[in-house]
């Protein structure tokens, strides 16, 4: 069982933006969901995680390695599949992780074409081994770049917006393969797509403007809205005036009218209808409440 520990992780660029303000988090094997609308601070700490970049305050340790002080040894036991997984024009598959367990260090040919097979077929690819990656699908490259994070028993996964552009049966063959993935490693899945936490994750965090504003398990993080959100159907001009009277947690179009829903501890009345909160109403509600306290 690995243990990755992040303590008070500060960071702020040259631009003066504060990417990382005082983050904490406690992680041991299995899925965890770091959730966050886009410029929330995620990639900047999946990238300082990574050894990517330095933090200005703060640790970050896996197991007995401070990944600040031994990059090289975090390194050699972390897979990362980045936002955008480049790959080499007219290079199979095969080929591209090859070549990657060889940057990796894995210098036996026999060792390396086992490890490689083995990746292919755990992927569900070995049929596609060589043919150019170039020319896969989105799902197919997302596949890949899982493979190549897989390299060597990593005791730290990290992927950073996996899912996004990929239809609907390729990110369930993706879920699928992380959740398997998250058996026996430490995984963090940053996104900021709802379902993706939802279908994998035991434990997750929220942030917002490089804070964490809700740490726990979406169980949890459920069980304290109940109760607590309402819902109507409204039309679209009488938005703002709902806006100025109620606390409005999300608004969705459904059939062409806006669905909004509330949070509030006692019946609104007005014709709006108690519901069961989702991960959405948790992501949202946390989201609002940070801005309010910005």
């Amino acid at each position: 069982m690995s243990h990755l520990s992040i303590n008070n992780l500060s960071k702020t660029y040259p631009n003066g933006v504060k990417a990382l303000d005082n983050v904490s988090i406690e992680l041991e094997n299995g899925m965890f969901g770091l959730l966050g609308p886009n410029g929330a601070g995620k990639s900047s700490l999946m990238r300082t995680i990574a050894t990517l970049q330095d933090a200005d305050t703060g640790s970050v340790t896996l197991d007995d390695i401070n990944i600040f002080t031994q990059p090289e040894e975090l390194r050699k036991v972390l897979g990362y599949l980045p936002q955008e997984f480049g790959v080499y024009p007219r290079i199979s598959a095969e080929q591209l992780l090859n070549h990657l367990a060889i940057l990796k260090g894995f210098t036996n040919g026999k060792e390396r074409k086992e490890m490689v097979k083995y990746l292919l077929d755990k992927v569900n690819l070995y049929d596609k081994r060589n043919k150019s990656v170039k020319g896969f699908s989105g799902g197919m490259k997302q596949r890949v770049g899982i493979a190549q994070a897989l390299i060597g028993n990593p005791k730290l996964i990290i992927v950073d917006e996996p899912t996004a552009g990929l239809d609907p049966s390729e990110r369930n063959r993706f879920y699928n393969l992380l959740a398997d993935v998250g058996k026996e490693v430490i995984v963090i899945l940053s996104t900021h797509i709802v379902d993706d936490v939802r279908e994998l994750c035991t434990k997750m965090a929220i942030m917002d403007q490089g804070q964490i504003v809700y740490q726990g398990a979406p169980q949890e993080s459920l069980d304290e809205l109940k109760g607590m959100v309402y819902q109507k159907i409204v039309s679209r001009d009488s938005l703002e005036e709902y806006a100025v009277n109620y606390s409005i947690i999300s608004n969705k179009m459904v059939g062409g009218q806006p669905v909004i829903h509330i949070l509030s501890e006692t019946d609104p009345g007005n014709g709006f209808e108690q519901v069961r909160p989702n991960l959405e109403d948790v992501f949202f509600s946390k989201i609002n409440t940070a801005n309010t306290l910005v």
